[in-house]
């Protein structure tokens, strides 16, 4: 098929080059470019459970935030409890 695409010169001239030092047409290397592009935003990694390791406890006490580093480092450094 044959089609029309306006792409930046600096873009087009690093495809040009790309199609030269690896012996490839023009065509060749946007269709292969392409091809993964679309690849990978196909198929979304799966990521397994992450398991977090703990070390001289049981995970996090209960009432303890996460997302307030404040607090977090006053509860470290045993200036006050849980939240």
């Amino acid at each position: 098929m044959r089609t029309t695409v306006r792409l930046d010169e600096g873009l087009m001239a690093d495809v040009k080059r790309l199609a030269v030092e690896s012996g490839r047409t023009l065509t060749a290397v946007i269709e292969a470019s392409l091809r993964e592009t679309l690849t990978r935003q196909a198929k979304p990694k799966r990521r397994g459970r992450v398991r977090l390791p703990t070390f001289r406890g049981d995970g996090v006490r209960s009432g303890v935030s996460l997302d307030n580093m404040a607090a977090l480092l006053d509860l470290m450094d045993g200036r006050r409890g849980p939240a």
